[in-house]
């Protein structure tokens, strides 16, 4: 699949815009008009510029307004659109992209329309132009795909054809299907945005939340499939109208962008198969002569490139906190009924367990660094596999120097700076790496168990959507319907990732702007900017919270103390039996229930920026306690005030 995107995606000027897309591995760009007006470039640079980086220049636009007018603005348009053929000439750029008009159309005809749009392409062809003509999802008498589509072909001039952008078909709720009876010759380009799903005017949506596939909800990997069916083998190219985007580092966002690309064309390829009893029925019918690749699938004229297949963690290995200053967070961990194992034996590095819940303490680089979550390690069935899909999506590689002997950890970096580490998880539960830790040491009687239930780290303003997207392409995690918890600062967004069995269940948390700061810091991972100073949790499940929550207190745990009007409007919203509302405000627990079953659970003071979290899960209750997350908001925003 070529690859493309528009500059209008991303920030800086267009000699910056077209170097991080040449460093992302992009194939092609549009050029977005106002980039070119605006950079101190002549065309002529733009084009050597452009082959010396390994480049093509695949789109012009946009050129606005044109049909549908009278005739004395037609030829004004005329003369305008020669003037940029000229100008497309001296870029040694091919095709341009004509939207459908939606401010001076005054005339309602398509037989209008057909013969204003005739004239346009015969003149794009006189300079070696094609004309892409696009139905701009709120044009005035064009607003349609296949009405687009319609007037190209009553055009019928090999210089006309049209384009498809996924956003203005996907947006308006468009039926794909009919794109695969279009004539391929007559699909000039193909676009792609993903969207979150809003109810608002659709231009707005358009202008200022487009993100890249895989970042929002849109059916792109079915909208390909179509586009692909048809026979379209030309680029396939990004264009995100986004105003986060066009604020945050180019490199950062061109690498997040072909990401995105690279998992799409992975989810194009799973949807052609997964549809292909019908494929197979076309072929049977005599559309498809070539030779097939798989059992039903016909060879189309775009290839498609497939990752390194793996399946979804089945678990959190470990977690584990940086910081220069380990006693605090080494006091709370053993009041928590955590055993400590000992110290690695070349490394500056603690490990504490409970059960399957294991915590690593790391003291190593971490000089000034309050306690903060690094990384998470992850059960998977080849971390091989797994760190080669990740280094094909451009993750970074992040190796742990090792010495003999030692477990050899696959790693890489998430867009917030936390290190991702896949594991080769066994059955037991077990970890050979342990091993590595207290040598001569008395191993620690069984005591209470406990697993790793969730993880919630906060994303900076900047990188969420490419967070989701890097979780989701990287590890397989499926992306949740995303909340909004309100705090004493502001809404928090707050997106669940999972697997499909709960075993991984990770909460990334859009904090606030107040609750951010740009200080770097150590932790933070190159090129990825401000190390985030919002607080984070690692939550622990065990099988009796009441029981483990007496054992904490007995041995001193700072408990997050929850206001007694929590527990008045409990009640009044549960009707609790009095002994058990009692237990529940005496220990500070927390308390949710829905139709599957009840959770409770208990947050520990903050260590720096991580707290710890105990739960435990009733029945078959599957969520996090939403409720009762503004209580604890509210109450970690008080102990802040009172300790600045």
């Amino acid at each position: 699949m070529r690859t493309g995107i528009a500059t209008v995606c991303l920030s800086g000027t267009l000699k910056e815009k077209m170097q991080a897309c040449a460093i992302a591995g992009f194939d092609g760009i549009e050029i977005f008009e106002q980039d070119l007006v605006t950079s101190p470039l002549a065309p002529e640079d733009v084009r050597k510029m452009a082959a010396d980086l390994g480049l093509t220049l695949d789109l012009y636009q946009p050129f606005r307004d044109f049909d549908s007018v009278e005739e004395d603005l037609l030829a004004a348009n005329l003369r305008r659109a020669e003037a940029k053929f000229k100008l497309m000439e001296r870029l040694g750029m091919d095709t341009i992209l004509v939207c459908s008009n939606v401010a001076t159309a005054s005339i309602d005809s398509d037989d209008l329309r057909a013969e204003q749009l005739g004239r346009l392409a015969a003149l794009a062809g006189d300079h070696g132009v094609k004309v892409a003509y696009e139905a701009l999802a709120w044009g005035k008498y064009v607003s349609d795909y296949e009405h687009a589509h319609k007037l190209v072909e009553a055009v019928d001039h090999p210089s006309l054809g049209t384009c498809l952008d996924s956003f203005h078909i996907l947006s308006r709720n468009w039926d794909t299907a009919p794109i695969e009876a279009f004539n391929p010759e007559k699909i000039f380009f193909v676009q792609v945005a993903d969207a979150p799903k809003l109810s608002m005017d659709v231009l707005s949506w358009s202008r200022h939340y487009r993100v890249f596939p895989g970042e929002g909800q849109f059916e792109l990997a079915k909208f390909m499939g179509h586009v692909i069916r048809a026979g379209y083998s030309g680029p396939v190219s990004l264009e995100i109208f986004n105003d986060v985007f066009r604020q945050s580092d180019v490199e950062r966002t061109a690498v997040d962008a072909m990401r995105s690309l690279i998992w799409l064309e992975e989810q194009s390829a799973k949807w052609l198969d997964a549809n292909a009893p019908v494929l197979a029925a076309a072929n049977a019918a005599g559309n498809g002569a070539a030779a097939s690749k798989a059992p039903g699938r016909r060879r189309y004229p775009m290839e498609l490139a497939t990752l390194p297949q793996v399946a979804e963690p089945a678990g959190y290995n470990f977690a584990e906190v940086r910081a220069a200053d380990s006693k605090v967070l080494e006091t709370v961990l053993g009041q928590l009924g955590f055993e400590f194992n000992g110290r690695h034996r070349t490394k500056d590095v603690q490990l504490w367990s409970m059960g399957h819940a294991r915590v690593i303490i790391n003291e190593q680089a971490a000089t000034h660094a309050e306690p903060a979550i690094a990384a998470l390690g992850f059960d998977v069935e080849s971390p091989v596999i797994a760190a080669a899909r990740a280094q094909q999506l451009k993750a970074p590689a992040v190796p742990r120097k090792t010495q003999a002997n030692e477990e050899i950890f696959q790693g890489f970096a998430a867009p917030d700076s936390t290190e991702i580490f896949l594991c080769q998880g066994s059955p037991d539960g077990t970890a050979a790496w342990t091993r590595e830790f207290g040598e001569g040491l008395e191993v620690p009687a069984a005591g209470a168990t406990a697993v790793i239930d969730h993880v919630n780290l906060a994303q900076p303003w900047q990188h969420f959507d490419e967070a989701v997207l890097f979780y989701t392409s990287a590890l397989a995690l499926e992306p949740q319907p995303f909340a909004e918890v309100p705090s004493p600062t502001g809404l928090v967004r707050s997106q669940v990732m999972l697997t499909g069995d709960r075993s991984v269940r990770l909460v990334l948390n859009l904090a606030p702007l107040m609750q951010q700061d740009g200080a770097s810091g150590p932790g933070s991972a190159a090129g990825t900017g401000a190390r985030r100073t919002y607080q984070e949790h690692i939550a622990f499940a065990v099988d009796d919270l009441v029981a483990t929550a007496r054992d904490c207190q007995a041995r001193g745990l700072e408990f997050l103390q929850i206001p007694a009007n929590y527990y008045e409007d409990l009640d009044a919203r549960f009707g609790l039996a009095p002994d058990f509302l009692a237990t529940l405000q005496e220990l500070n627990l927390l308390y949710d229930r829905d139709a599957d079953g009840e959770f409770l659970h208990f947050y520990t003071a903050t260590v720096g920026s991580v707290f710890f979290e105990m739960v435990e899960r009733r029945g078959a209750y599957d969520g996090y306690g939403a409720p009762n997350a503004p209580v604890r908001h509210a109450v970690q925003y008080d102990q802040l005030s009172r300790t600045t």
